[in-house]
């Protein structure tokens, strides 16, 4: 009963999935200098609409916004309209300052993103592809440029572009019986959207080349083990378990202050490319930047006071 009330005052991905839920238009991240509000709709085609459902939560979540993937006849497999409506979602929370964190997920029970779709690529004239996985690209890129954190919650299958979606993010979260994957080899390409840089940084090279030279699908515990995956947990009857922890993370981030996240997140995967000396550098540069804000003031504050700050990324 707790969990039920809980669900439902927080909008679980039942919310989302209710037909009739979106039959005009649905909730998304609008830019920081748009109203921000409960009613805020952003209008798409009827396809659009159905492929991505972005809502951002107000009250106690505000800040927390999250981009569901609905393509259920292809296994969210990543086409041009996909990469065009998320590309657009990117866009929009990148440019608003009061999204505290970004979760990604599926829609479709069992499925997390099962990655390019290949009837569509199998359309494509030769000289179209590059293009369109430039495209696929870039937009992983913006995703794992994003300014506030962000996790990729995998209740199921995320396979070749659908693992590096989720690389891109901060953090990982899976269900235990969830299907995770590099596996281009199999039909003679390589990963083409960062699998071969975001891999090897996230579990290390050896582990990485055995995962991707061998095309090996591991669950979502052995994903754990290897460090894939931040958190792995049982499914449950609802299909969302991983949904559910990914939300629990955004609401352990959501009071902190939004400007030191930010910046505590620049200084690390700035830091993490460069020597240590070069990377000190670069958090004493980030350092700087929370020094004059509001939120600091606040957070002092509220510590002499003895009460939870307010802050308000200022």
């Amino acid at each position: 009963m707790v969990l039920q009330a809980l669900r439902f005052q927080t909008g679980d991905l039942r919310y989302f999935r209710r037909a009739g839920a979106y039959a005009n238009s649905f909730h998304v991240a609008v830019p920081a200098n748009a109203s921000v509000g409960r009613g805020s709709t952003r209008q798409y085609s009827a396809e659009a609409k159905d492929e991505l459902r972005v809502k951002y939560f107000d009250g106690d979540d505000s800040g927390i916004v999250v981009f569901g993937i609905n393509r259920p006849k292809s296994k969210n497999a990543i086409s041009r309209n996909l990469v065009k409506l998320l590309s657009e979602a990117v866009d929009d929370v990148k440019k608003n300052n009061k999204v505290r964190s970004v979760i990604i997920c599926s829609l479709v029970p069992g499925i997390f993103c099962a990655g390019a779709d290949l009837k569509e690529r199998a359309k494509m004239h030769q000289s179209e592809v590059g293009p369109f996985v430039s495209k696929a690209r870039a937009l992983i890129t913006e995703l794992g440029n994003l300014p506030m954190p962000t996790i990729a919650a995998i209740d199921g299958a995320a396979l070749g572009g659908g693992l590096e979606m989720a690389l891109s993010c901060d953090i990982r979260v899976s269900s235990n019986n969830a299907k995770m994957g590099l596996v281009e080899a199999k039909l003679a390409i390589i990963p083409g959207a960062g699998g071969t840089q975001r891999l090897p940084r996230c579990i290390g090279v050896s582990l990485a080349k055995e995962l991707i030279f061998a095309a090996r699908v591991v669950d979502g515990l052995e994903a754990c083990r290897l460090g894939l995956v931040n958190h792995s947990v049982e499914q449950n009857p609802s299909g969302d378990s991983a949904y559910l922890r990914a939300l629990a993370l955004a609401r352990e981030f959501n009071p902190q202050g939004p400007i030191a996240i930010r910046m505590a997140k620049l200084a690390i995967n700035q830091g993490i490319e460069v020597d240590l000396s070069t990377g000190l550098a670069i958090e004493e540069a980030c350092y700087s930047q929370v020094i004059p804000t509001k939120d600091r003031l606040e957070g002092l504050a509220a510590f002499r006071e003895k009460r939870i700050p307010n802050f308000k990324g200022e």
